[in-house]
């Protein structure tokens, strides 16, 4: 039973900085692909940052390229998005995702999904 599960959502003023963890477990997928995704009200959902995990492979939305970092930690299967200098268009339910597979630009069609962590920039 696949588990995604978001933390570190939350309010902060324009400028500011979050990050966000997706502790994830239940796949035995190799090789596999995780990401960050965002929903914002009226909008459908986007890709913000993808990961490779066997070639460390980053992907990245234009609009957070050079703010926002993903990571792994595979010791404790756990998936990060720092996000640096956010903006009020930042605001939306950030949502985890895995897949099997490779990353690749532009890849939606992700396999299990988290519950989502709300962020808030005003």
């Amino acid at each position: 039973h696949v588990q995604l599960v978001e933390s570190g959502g939350g309010s902060v003023q324009a400028g500011g900085s979050l990050r966000l963890s997706c502790a994830a477990s239940g796949f035995t997928y190799s090789p596999y692909c995780m990401g960050w995704f965002r929903q914002a009200p009226g909008k459908e959902r986007e890709g913000v940052a993808t990961i490779n995990t066997c070639t460390r492979l980053t992907y990245y939305a234009q609009s957070v390229r050079d703010r926002f970092t993903i990571s792994q930690d595979k010791a404790k299967n756990t998936l990060y998005l720092q996000m640096d200098s956010l903006k009020p268009e930042d605001t939306a339910m950030y949502y985890c995702g895995v897949t099997a597979g490779f990353c690749y630009a532009g890849r939606t069609d992700f396999q299990h999904w988290g519950q989502g962590t709300q962020v808030t920039v005003s």
